[in-house]
C-alpha cells in the first residue's frame, strides 16, 4: 500500500511595488532635500519666557515735538520772546491793567552784524538816507485815570430838579514824534545829525561808530478826537439828586440828557484838557514818547543799515529841541 503524502507549503506574495513618489532611487542621484515649513518651525529653537528682541527704546512723540520746539525757539529767540511780550500786554490791557512791559523789536535770527569788508565806504550819508526814508510818525499811547461829575439841573417852576452823578473814568491819549521833518532839518548846518567812526571796518573785523540826533519834541494830543475814552473800565462813583426827583416828572424832564453819549462827550473832554495840561499825564505820554522814537529809530533804520555795512553802533542818542 502506498501512502501519498501531501503537504502544502505558503507561497511567497509578492512586495508591493513602490509609489511612485517614494521610489528608491540613487542616493548620488537625489537632489539636496528642502524642508518644510513644518519642519522649520519644529526644528526653529524656543525662546526663554521673557525673551525680547533688543531694539532701541521707542522715544514718544511727545519729547519728539517738544525737543523741535525747543530748537525753533532757540533759534527764533527774538521773535518768540516779540510775540510773547505783544500777547502778554494785549492781555494786561483787556483787563485793564496798565503796566509797562520790556520793549522788544522784531527781529529774525539771520540780522545780525557782518563781519567788514571795506574801509572805503560813506557811512554817513548812507544811513541818514535811511533815516530820510521815514514816512510814519512814532505814537505813544497811555491810560490814565480821571474823574468828573455830570449834573443835570432844569426847575419845574418853584420846585427844583437837578440831578448829579460823579464818574471814574479812563482815558486813552497819544503822543507823536516826526521822525522825518525834512531835508532842511538834516542840512549840516543844523548840526541835527552827526556820525563818528570810531573804528573802520577791516576784513574779518567790524567798525564801530557813534551817531547823534535831534528831532522835534513831541506833539502832544492836537484836538479832542485824539483822546478816547474807555467805557468798560469807567464806573459810577456816586450820585446825588433834589429832592424832587424822580417824582413830579423830574426824572421824566431830565433823564434823556444823562444818555451815554452826553456822558461820553464830557469825559472826553476833560481826559483832553488833562492829556494836555495836567503834569502827572503829560510827562509819562512824553516820556514814552521819546523812548518809542529812540527804538524805532536804532533798531528798524539805523542798526540794520549798519549790520549790512561791516559795523557795530556803540554810541546812539537823540536829543530834543523845539521845531
Amino acid at each position: 500500500m502506498v501512502r501519498i503524502t501531501i503537504q502544502r507549503t505558503e507561497r511567497a506574495e509578492p512586495a508591493d511595488p513602490p509609489a511612485p513618489g517614494n521610489a528608491q532611487l540613487d542616493p548620488a542621484s537625489q537632489p539636496y532635500p528642502q524642508p518644510s515649513p513644518r519642519q522649520y518651525r519644529q526644528q526653529a529653537p524656543r525662546r526663554p519666557p521673557g525673551w525680547r528682541p533688543h531694539l532701541l527704546p521707542r522715544i514718544p512723540w511727545w519729547a519728539k515735538w517738544g525737543t523741535v520746539i525747543v530748537l525753533v525757539g532757540l533759534v527764533f529767540r527774538r521773535a518768540v520772546a516779540w510775540a510773547v511780550v505783544a500777547a502778554l500786554s494785549a492781555a494786561l490791557h483787556l483787563i485793564g491793567v496798565n503796566w509797562h512791559l520790556p520793549d522788544i523789536k522784531f527781529g529774525w535770527p539771520w540780522q545780525s552784524i557782518t563781519s567788514g569788508t571795506t574801509t572805503n565806504v560813506f557811512v554817513g550819508p548812507i544811513v541818514l538816507q535811511k533815516i530820510e526814508g521815514i514816512s510814519s510818525p512814532a505814537l505813544s499811547a497811555e491810560n490814565f485815570n480821571f474823574v468828573f461829575t455830570h449834573t443835570v439841573s432844569k426847575n419845574i417852576g418853584p420846585w427844583p430838579c437837578w440831578y448829579s452823578g460823579t464818574f471814574d473814568a479812563v482815558g486813552r491819549a497819544s503822543a507823536t514824534v516826526d521822525l522825518n521833518p525834512g531835508p532842511a532839518w538834516w542840512q549840516s548846518s543844523t548840526g541835527h545829525y552827526q556820525l563818528t567812526v570810531l573804528r573802520k571796518a577791516a576784513a574779518g573785523s567790524p567798525g564801530a561808530l557813534a551817531i547823534s540826533m535831534a528831532l522835534p519834541l513831541p506833539q502832544l494830543p492836537q484836538s479832542v478826537h485824539d483822546v478816547s475814552v474807555d467805557n468798560t473800565l469807567s464806573k459810577p462813583i456816586s450820585t446825588d439828586h433834589s429832592w424832587t426827583y424822580p417824582g413830579l416828572g423830574c426824572g421824566v424832564l431830565i433823564q434823556p440828557q444823562f444818555s451815554q453819549s452826553v456822558l461820553y462827550a464830557q469825559a472826553q473832554s476833560v481826559a483832553f484838557y488833562q492829556a494836555t495840561h495836567l503834569a502827572s499825564v503829560t510827562k509819562p505820554l512824553i516820556a514814552t514818547a521819546e523812548t518809542e522814537a529812540t527804538e524805532i529809530i536804532r533798531n528798524d533804520f539805523i542798526q540794520p543799515t549798519l549790520n549790512a555795512l561791516g559795523y557795530t553802533l556803540t554810541r546812539f542818542s537823540i536829543r530834543w529841541v523845539a521845531p
